[in-house]
């Protein structure tokens, strides 16, 4: 009888226990009756114990069916001798082969039996009975063993060779055993030949719950194969195991064919490590891992409906909807976290709104959105939901909701008057009233007259409803209001003693403050929340300062106290940081240490941060106006308004209740005006009334905006249009102003942009003009890091600023060409980062320069003043390399598509931070992926010839090119630079004196160029008397901003020769009766001590200006002809071609000329003294013949004095 105490397994397998095993397994069954035979397989089926652990080194086999004291080998598999094995295995088969025979004569008796009705548990005793001796991998045996176990199964019984030889049977059940160690073969299978073959789409993320799903196995005490794996199907009448088992659980299956998947295992494993069975048992883990990821995602969107129904906004779905479909005009005032931008464009599609168009004012916006309602709409990204921004687009023919900037939907409008391809139109963020904004505000609202079937509808956060509510009374606009949803909000004055006096009690006018900001009421504030609050309260700080130099102060003062503390990290944030800079303000803060941002504007609207739980506001904002007489742009600090104050406050709410520190007092706050200044009362209106009048816009001037710009300044601003030659003197446009409207850029860079068709440069000067649109690549650590200024020096040019750039671009370029390595996908994104890193450069700036040069090209082709380039010549082998790139660079595009968003990662503890591109990720870079997919060698190539100016020729006309779109941006030297310092060196505008050159630029640091050698001047002989020096080497400078912040800067300079530059460009000329005087524009005297040479110059300067004009007349007349003769074209490329060069050899004569003069700036009182005026009684001045221009009839000019003899050139004043 067996032992009571003793299991199963225990008392058939005793190799341990027992000193003396039986010889043979058919002996040991055969001393036990039928009836114990009966109950121990009943009781082995019921609950089977674990077997009996066995000493080291002894298999499973050897456990179960021991030979004899003598056959038993103990030793480890290393020193198993071959000759005892090949010595022990015929009697193992022996023994095997009987104990076969005796277990299917023992079923057969047993099923006889218990009759039919215990046949299917007979079947279970057959099949688990007959598994047994097939498992040939054991629990704890090594190879050696298992090579032994494989000569035994293939070494058949006497009785079964007269038989067909069964199949090798693979080793299953294996303790370690690991998908992971075959990594390499399975991802052939999962990946296929091709991308459509693919089974799992993240290979990382599957190895990933391959690895953690072995662990929870091995951790459990289970095997990675538990059970021996059948390869055969069931059978009628088979019984499945009544065990749960997670293959009958899932949902999932997959629907390529095995033996299709066995192919490829066989195609890319030639080891045979893996056999069909295993392979089957990883399929049911890719299955498992398949139907896990869909739970998942069915999780994340019971998740993500649920989050969209709690929204605030969801409760007036219906009446949003409702609206819309009833009335023209709507607007929805949602505060701040409602919902609105992503909700509302989904509401109307669900409504059947299946064209609808959404405005912002920003490019990150639009994509972010976009990117959202495509997540929460299950659509692929850029079908049914997609973008367009400036320099990119994501959209197809079934897009329905397309987000879109301000600025592309004006450019829409110039060409789709009607905008049909439009059922609704939502304006977001109208109360930000952005130029754009308000210029669309007006051109929607007569739109919706001649569209009565457009609906229209206006969101914003902090929206003045009384004033659009007016603006809309005619359309009768429906209103909605949507509150938010915000956490309690503390709210703590704070007033600084020393900002008391800015505000006077009773005004509402905006002030400016002191220069100098104090980080102690700050520091102060973050000493508060230490001793307040515990570093385990989560919770971190946005300050929000004025500007760069206000946050540079604090950062360095808040660094400081994080050193000592240890508790806090210091982030700053604005908008010259580079992007992998601003998302670290996106990232955990580790435990007990508290995130302190220190941001501009910026994070008040355009950036959530999530874990805001105390604000600090400062008051202050800078803000960009522009004054029109003098056109200087000034950026000044004011308090903010009230709505801003609310929208700083509420970002202490958005993930929990939040403390609001306001360092001013209430009755501050109360004289704050209610909203925001409008963009259009701050800055030129050239580029918009230009555009207006493109449209068709009958009068400007009674353009229904919804604020309107002061008379003064839409005056100012079609003045300027007159001057330079883009309006007629009845306000029409000119060829040239049609031109200047097709490119939706400043007048003066859309003029370099002409004049660079017109002199045959067009390469060198898109890549300029692209240049000078974008924000400089030069950020602050290229002039404040010695490091940084000595690798900067190579890449400067003593012509100035606008060459430096052109040189940085090229530099770039060539990095780019040299990197042809494409097999990493990183090796290029380092090596251009790191230059760019090493000089202080922002590399994204050159990416946007690229793009925007390419939109340059586009425009001037659609224009006809640029021809459309050919197809490549491409050998069949060039062809080849080209097909292999854009192939592996669509793939990298893809990767990255298919990865997933950022996410947040802990920061590091230390106070002081890491400098840009410390960490690298090793990610591909999928900016440089793009490039590469537009540009291939050749486009390179063009590329970088079209960024090279080297020969004196090619500088010297793009210098003019610049000029010609910039005068009369133009400043002169002061009389006492050269005895003053560096920062003392002051040069006068027309309008604006003591201007400064910028510290960031190339003559701000080599001032010293400017100045006259001693060399230069020449000494005075004569009757001639000047206090000025008299010199050939004048210079002027040319710049392409006036900005003002505390100082008055010169921005983006170039020097030019003086007296040829304002010759040549000046639009009016004043010369006395023996030309030795010449007054340009009526603030620059030019002064010849001879007056023959004055003469001369200017009449070079007078029949250059004729030639330059007639030019450019030729170039623009392809803008109005409309069917001319391919002859009537060739001759006219001809005449253009022929002008050209004598042009050029003439203008190369003319900088070149040496010519000695003195110039000075003419002060207001030397201006009235200077005509004068007309006499009468004196007889009129004959000009005949007329050598500036022939056949033009001298007319006397009644307010000077003198005749007209060109249309610029004043004599005799």
């Amino acid at each position: 009888m067996l032992s009571a105490t003793m299991s199963y397994w225990e008392q058939q397998y005793q190799c341990k226990d027992d000193p003396k095993p039986s010889s043979s397994r058919r002996d040991h069954r055969s001393d036990r009756s039928q009836t114990s035979y009966q109950e121990a397989s009943k009781k082995r089926l019921r609950s089977p114990s674990p077997p009996k652990v066995a000493p080291p080194g002894l298999s499973y086999w050897e456990q179960s069916y021991p030979t004899d004291s003598s056959s038993a080998d103990y030793r480890t598999p290393s020193r198993v001798k071959s000759e005892s094995q090949s010595s022990s295995r015929s009697s193992r088969r022996r023994q095997r082969s009987r104990s076969r025979s005796h277990d299917r004569d023992a079923i057969k008796s047993e099923s006889f039996e218990r009759g039919s009705g215990s046949s299917s548990e007979s079947r279970r005793k057959q099949r688990s009975r007959s598994r047994s001796p097939k498992v040939e991998a054991s629990y704890w045996g090594q190879s050696s063993q298992l090579a032994a176990v494989k000569s035994r199964e293939r070494s058949p019984s006497p009785s079964s060779r007269r038989r067909s030889p069964p199949k090798e049977v693979e080793q299953t059940n294996l303790v370690d055993f690991s998908f992971l160690d075959h990594k390499a073969a399975l991802n052939r299978v999962l990946l296929g030949y091709c991308s459509r073959d693919q089974i799992v789409c993240d290979q990382h993320d599957f190895w990933l719950f391959v690895n953690k799903y072995e662990a929870l196995l091995k951790k459990s005490g289970q095997c990675i194969l538990p059970e021996p794996v059948c390869g055969r199907e069931l059978r009628s009448g088979d019984v499945i195991e009544g065990r749960y088992s997670k293959a009958f659980s899932t949902a999932l299956t997959l629907t390529v064919p095995f033996e299709e998947l066995f192919s490829r295992l066989q195609h890319f494993d030639q080891s045979g490590k893996i056999g069909e069975l295993k392979l089957r048992q990883f399929l049911q883990i890719v299955v498992h891992y398949l139907d896990f990821r869909q739970k998942e995602r069915f999780n994340k969107l019971r998740k993500l409906r649920r989050a969209q129904a709690n929204l605030p906004v969801a409760k007036h779905r219906d009446e949003i909807v409702a609206a819309v479909q009833n009335e023209q005009v709507v607007i929805l005032a949602g505060d701040t976290g409602c919902g609105k931008s992503t909700q509302v464009p989904q509401y109307l599609f669900h409504a059947g709104f299946d064209k609808i168009a959404c405005t912002q004012p920003r490019r990150i916006a639009c994509i972010s959105l976009a990117k959202r309602v495509a997540h929460e709409m299950l659509c692929e990204y850029g079908t049914q939901v997609g973008y367009q921004i400036r320099f990119e687009r994501s959209k197809s023919q079934q897009t329905n909701i397309l987000f879109i900037t301000e600025g592309l939907l004006l450019r829409q409008l110039s060409t789709e008057e009607k905008l049909s391809q439009y059922s609704v139109i939502l304006l977001d963020e109208v109360h930000e009233r952005h130029l754009h904004g308000d210029f669309l505000l007006g051109i929607t609202k007569c739109l919706i007259r001649a569209r009565p079937d457009l609906k229209l509808v206006l969101m914003s956060a902090t929206i003045n409803i009384k004033l659009f509510g007016d603006y809309f009374a005619d359309e009768k606009a429906q209103i909605i209001e949507v509150p938010g949803r915000l956490f309690p909000i503390k709210l703590h004055y704070m007033p600084q003693i020393q900002d008391v006096s800015l505000l006077s009690a009773g005004t509402s006018k905006k002030s400016k403050t002191s220069d100098r900001i104090s980080p102690d009421p700050y520091l102060q504030i973050m000493q508060l929340i230490d001793q307040k609050y515990p570093p385990t309260e989560k919770g971190d700080v946005l300050i929000f300062l004025s500007g760069l130099n206000e946050i540079t102060t604090i950062v360095d003062a808040a660094k400081e106290y994080a050193e000592k503390n240890k508790n806090w990290i210091i982030l700053p944030l604005h908008s010259t940081l580079s992007i992998a800079e601003q998302d670290k303000v996106f990232d955990y803060a580790p435990e007990g240490s508290r995130k302190c941002i220190i941001s501009t504007n910026i994070a008040e609207t355009s950036v959530t941060i999530d874990g805001i739980r105390f604000v600090i506001d400062s008051g202050k904002v800078k803000e960009m106006s522009y004054d029109p007489t003098t056109k200087m742009q000034r950026l000044k600090e004011f308090w903010i308004s009230k709505a801003s104050s609310e929208q700083r406050k509420g970002r202490a709410g958005r993930t929990g209740p939040g403390i609001c520190y306001r360092l001013y007092s209430e009755k501050q706050f109360q004289d704050f005006e209610a909203y925001t200044t409008a963009e259009i009362l701050k800055v030129p209106l050239e580029s918009l009334l230009l555009q207006m009048i493109s449209m068709g816009l009958p009068n400007s001037r009674m353009f229904p905006f919804v604020e309107p710009p002061p008379a003064d300044n839409i005056e100012n601003a079609i003045m300027n249009l007159k001057h330079h030659e883009a309006l007629t003197n009845d306000e029409k446009l000119t060829p040239l102003g049609k031109a200047l409207a097709r490119i939706p850029v400043d007048i003066s860079i859309g003029k370099m942009l002409l004049m660079g068709c017109v002199f045959q440069q067009l390469q060198p000067v898109l890549t300029l003009a692209a240049a000078l649109s974008v924000q400089s690549p030069f950020t602050n650590r290229a002039y404040r890091e010695p490091e940084c200024e000595r690798a900067r020096k190579t890449l400067e040019s003593d012509h100035g600023d606008p060459i430096t750039l052109l040189n940085a671009y090229k530099e770039w370029l060539e990095l780019k060409q040299c990197r042809v390595d494409y097999r990493r996908g990183d090796d290029q994104r380092e090596n251009t980062k790191s230059w760019c890193r090493r000089r202080g450069l922002e590399e994204q700036r050159f990416y946007e320069i690229t793009k925007l040069r390419r939109q340059f090209q586009d425009l001037l082709q659609d224009c006809g003043l640029m021809e459309a380039a050919g197809e490549e010549n491409l050998t069949s082998s060039e062809r080849a390399i080209r097909h292999g790139e854009l192939k592996q660079l669509k793939e990298l595009r893809k990767a990255h598509r298919m990865e997933a968003p950022r996410k947040r990662q802990l920061l590091k503890s230390d106070p002081w931070g890491l400098e840009d591109g410390e960490e690298d990720d090793g990610k591909v870079d999928i900016r440089d992926v793009e490039f590469r997919l537009s540009h291939d060698s050749s486009k390179l190539d063009e590329l970088v010839s079209g960024a090279t100016a080297c020969s004196y020729r090619d500088l010297m006309t793009l210098k003019l090119i610049l000029v010609s779109g910039l005068y009369p941006q133009v400043a002169i030297a002061d009389d006492y630079n050269y005895c003053k310092g560096p920062t003392e060196q002051f040069f006068h505008t027309n309008a604006k004196p003591y201007a400064t050159l910028h510290p960031m630029g190339y003559f701000g640091n080599n001032h010293q160029i400017l100045q006259l050698d001693e060399h230069d001047i020449i000494e005075k002989a004569g009757l001639y008397k000047s206090r000025q020096p008299l010199s050939s080497r004048h210079q002027l400078l040319c710049y392409l901003t006036l900005l003002e912040t505390n100082k008055t800067y010169l921005m983006n300079t170039l020097r030019m020769p003086a007296a040829q530059t304002l010759l040549l460009f000046a639009h009016t000329i004043d010369t006395n009766l023996t030309f030795s005087r010449i007054i340009c524009d009526a603030w620059l005297c030019v002064d010849f001590p001879s007056p023959e040479s004055g003469q001369q110059l200017l009449l070079k300067a007078s029949n250059l200006r004729r030639l330059w004009n007639r030019m450019l007349a030729e170039k623009l007349k392809v803008l109005t002809q409309t069917a001319d003769s391919e002859l009537t074209k060739e001759e006219r490329g001809k005449t253009v071609e022929q002008m050209n060069y004598e042009l050029w050899a003439e203008l190369a004569q003319f900088m070149n000329t040496e010519v000695c003069y003195t110039v000075r700036r003419m002060l207001p009182a030397d201006v009235k003294t200077m005509y004068k005026g007309p006499s009468f009684g004196e007889e009129a001045i004959e000009v005949d013949p007329n050598p500036f221009a022939d056949g033009f009839v001298a007319v006397a000019n009644e307010t000077k004095g003198g005749v007209h003899i060109t249309e610029n050139i004043v004599y005799g004043w």
